[in-house]
C-alpha cells in the first residue's frame, strides 16, 4: 500500500492520478461559463459582481474529495464502507443540482409572466432584469453542479466498476459531460408535454432487462451493446431499472460509451402487476433491438412480449457466461 507523509502529498498523487484518466477539462469549461456580468440567486438579494469558480480547481476538487475516499481506506479494516461514502458524496452533487433547478424552474416560470404580461413602469422593468438574471445565474450554477456531477460519478465509477444511480431523479446534463439517466415518468412526461429536450433523447431505442442475481460475465453483455451501437450509433439504452447484475453492466457499458439511458421502474401503485405493465409499456414504445438476460417470470415476460412484436432479440443465459476471473470479479456479488 502506498503511504503519503502529508494530505498535500496525497493530494498531489490524486491529481497525477485525475491526469491519466479521460480529460475532463473540456466538459468543466463548457459548464462554468459567465452568463452575465451579474449574479443573482433569491429575488430579495440585490445583482452582485461575483465570478464562477475555477473549472480546473473545480475539476480537481470533485477528483480528490471522491478519489481521496479511496486512497485513505483503501487496505484498512474501513475499505468496505469507501463505496458507500463515495456514493453519498456523488448523490450529494445530484440532489444539490436537482434542488437549484428547481428554483430555475420556478425563476423561468416567473420570467414568463411577467414577459406576457407587459407594463411600461421602472418597478417593471427592473423586476423583469433581476429575474432574467436570477434565471441566468441560476441555470450557470446547475450546469456547473451538473458537470461536477458527472465528474463524480465517473470517479465513482472507475474507482468501483459500478456505474453511479442516484436514489431519486433523473441525471442529465446540457453537456454531455457523462452519458444521461432519465427516469421513465421524466420521459414520457416529456412525450405529452414541450419539457427540456435533455428529458427526451432522440434515437432508436435498445432494451436490456436481465436478473439481478448470479451475473458475473460483463464481457459478453458489452459485447453485444458494442456489436449493436456499431450498428446504430444514435443508440438510445432502455433499462428495467435494477442496480445489481445485468442491468447495471449495460448501464455502466452506457456511461462508459456516452449513451444516453433511460430507466423504467416498475411503478409501485400497480402491486404485483407493475413490472409487467412496465413490459408492456417498453415493448409499445418501439425499440428497434434487445437483450434479455436470464432472470424471473419478469424477463419471460419481456421476452415474450417483445418476440410478438417482431423485435431482433439477443437471449442470454447464466450458462452462457464465461468464468468468473479477475477482471470481473467485482461484478460476481451483483
Amino acid at each position: 500500500m502506498q503511504t503519503f507523509n502529508t494530505f498535500a502529498d496525497l493530494a498531489k498523487a490524486r491529481i497525477q492520478k485525475a491526469d491519466a484518466r479521460e480529460d475532463t477539462t473540456s466538459s468543466y469549461d463548457g459548464a462554468f461559463l459567465e452568463h452575465t456580468d451579474m449574479a443573482k440567486l433569491s429575488v430579495v438579494d440585490a445583482p452582485i459582481s461575483a465570478d464562477m469558480p475555477d473549472p480546473d480547481m473545480a475539476r480537481c476538487a470533485v477528483e480528490m474529495a471522491i478519489g481521496t475516499i479511496f486512497d485513505v481506506l483503501k487496505d484498512t479494516r474501513m475499505e468496505e464502507f469507501a463505496q458507500q461514502l463515495a456514493w453519498g458524496m456523488v448523490n450529494s452533487f445530484h440532489m444539490t443540482a436537482r434542488l437549484v433547478e428547481n428554483r430555475e424552474d420556478d425563476a423561468a416560470k416567473k420570467l414568463g409572466d411577467l414577459s406576457r404580461h407587459f407594463d411600461p413602469s421602472e418597478i417593471y422593468q427592473t423586476e423583469l432584469e433581476e429575474t432574467q438574471i436570477q434565471c441566468q445565474t441560476l441555470q450557470g450554477c446547475r450546469e456547473a453542479l451538473e458537470a461536477m456531477r458527472g465528474h463524480a460519478s465517473d470517479v465513482y465509477r472507475v474507482e468501483t466498476g459500478r456505474v453511479f444511480q442516484a436514489s431519486r431523479g433523473s441525471q442529465v446534463s446540457k453537456n454531455g459531460v457523462t452519458a444521461s439517466q432519465i427516469q421513465s415518468r421524466d420521459f414520457l412526461a416529456a412525450r405529452a408535454k414541450d419539457r427540456r429536450a435533455q428529458f427526451q433523447p432522440e434515437g432508436p431505442m435498445v432494451v436490456v432487462s436481465g436478473g439481478h442475481t448470479g451475473w458475473h460475465d460483463y464481457e459478453m453483455i458489452w459485447d453485444i451493446l458494442d456489436d449493436i451501437k456499431g450498428r446504430i450509433p444514435s443508440m438510445v439504452l432502455a433499462t428495467t431499472g435494477l442496480r445489481k447484475g445485468f442491468d447495471a453492466m449495460a448501464s455502466s457499458w452506457a456511461q462508459k460509451n456516452g449513451v444516453n439511458t433511460i430507466t423504467f421502474a416498475p411503478d409501485g401503485r400497480h402491486g404485483k402487476r407493475a413490472p409487467f405493465l412496465r413490459n408492456e409499456s417498453m415493448v409499445k414504445l418501439g425499440p428497434v433491438e434487445a437483450i434479455v438476460g436470464e432472470g424471473t417470470g419478469i424477463q419471460a415476460n419481456l421476452a415474450q412480449r417483445l418476440r410478438q412484436a417482431g423485435v431482433p432479440l439477443h437471449i442470454r443465459r447464466l450458462d452462457d457466461q464465461r468464468p468468473a476471473s479477475g477482471g470481473n470479479r467485482q461484478y460476481a456479488s451483483a
